[in-house]
């Protein structure tokens, strides 16, 4: 079983990567989500250069929206389309996706994430990071579902869901404690209590293994003849955004690491296309192992000994029922849509 370590992390910043992959996406709709800087918007400068029947740029910022739209149009030629969410806030996920009621989607890279390390509830009571880079997300992915399956009927291929995940999932694991507390291990994980500094500080990384362990749970429990594959994708350690809220010694470090070993957005974009496209940019049935798979330098790779793990397994499965009940009390339409595509 392959260990994800401190060496083989750097072996995998140093790796030469390949080009992107290039295919034929007329007709096709793609949605990127935080797509208005980083690794998000040189992923969707990238699609725009396949010329999809449509591109959506979803972000929380109109004017870093527009701003994204003129450098997709100056780089590309290509016209996308910016649609406004707000991840902290489960009412504008729920609009965003009412607003796609019946649209096919082809590709969707849910790539929205923050980073916090002080203690922030959003205005629905959850802890901001848990809540964007987790919940929401989940929500996202579960309300769109039936759009998915719906391109894959029209185009008679498989539509395709990429959740932004990261190496650094392996900091993390679930201990037995947290995985038998009485309130549940995610409204655990979003109480004053639980959040001390020192958990805040890993809950980035937790927040990333969980979008291994939701891909993974996804893959797992969707029906067999499902035309959805999900799939799990580490951009690597790229110059980001997200450290905008960092404490400034943890963004001088962050600095050093960016020069010695960081990738370029665009380098971490490429990751997200072989998720989205991969492996060969071919559609067909040897696309399905990649359904619930960790995607890592372009090849599908292991994920940490804990999420492969009994106690891995054990985790994944209590925090895939407990985020399906959390999303349907927000949002009656997720019990409809499990009965539908679960089993």
């Amino acid at each position: 079983m392959a260990k994800i370590t401190f060496w083989s992390f750097l072996a995998e910043q140093w790796t030469r990567l390949p080009p992107p992959l290039l295919v034929d996406l007329a007709g096709k709709t793609v949605i990127v989500t935080g797509a208005n800087s980083g690794i998000g918007l040189e992923a969707a400068k990238h699609f725009a250069r396949m010329k999809p029947a449509r591109l959506v740029v979803a972000c929380r910022s109109e004017g870093k929206g527009k701003a994204a739209l003129e450098e997709i149009a100056k780089a590309t030629g290509f016209a996308a389309e910016l649609q406004l969410v707000d991840f902290a806030d489960f009412a504008s996920v729920q609009a965003f996706a009412a607003r796609l009621k019946d649209a096919p989607i082809d590709i969707l890279v849910a790539n929205a994430a923050v980073a916090q390390p002080e203690y922030k509830l959003t205005k629905d009571g959850w802890e901001e990071v848990l809540q964007v880079n987790h919940l929401a997300t989940a929500l996202l992915s579960i309300l769109l579902l039936p759009n998915m399956a719906r391109a894959a009927r029209e185009h008679k291929a498989l539509a395709r869901l990429v959740l932004v995940a990261s190496e650094v999932h392996a900091r993390n694991t679930v201990d037995a404690e947290l995985r038998a507390a009485p309130a549940g291990i995610l409204r655990t994980m979003s109480s004053t209590e639980y959040c001390t500094p020192a958990r805040l500080a890993l809950r980035y990384s937790e927040s990333k293994l969980l979008n291994v362990f939701f891909a993974r749970a996804l893959a797992a429990h969707l029906a067999p003849d499902a035309p959805i594959v999900p799939t799990a994708v580490n951009p690597g350690f790229c110059y980001s955004g997200l450290r905008r809220n960092l404490a400034l010694p943890q963004r001088l470090v962050m600095g050093v690491m960016d020069v010695a070993l960081g990738r370029s957005a665009e380098q971490g974009a490429r990751q997200l296309l072989h998720a989205a496209l991969g492996p060969d940019g071919r559609d067909g049935a040897h696309v399905r192992f990649m359904a619930g798979a960790y995607v890592s330098c372009g090849v599908v790779a292991e994920p940490s000994d804990f999420v492969l793990s009994a106690e891995g397994y054990e985790a994944q499965e209590k925090i895939w029922e407990e985020t399906i009940d959390i999303l349907a009390e927000i949002a009656p339409d997720v019990r409809g849509i499990a009965k539908e595509y679960f089993h």
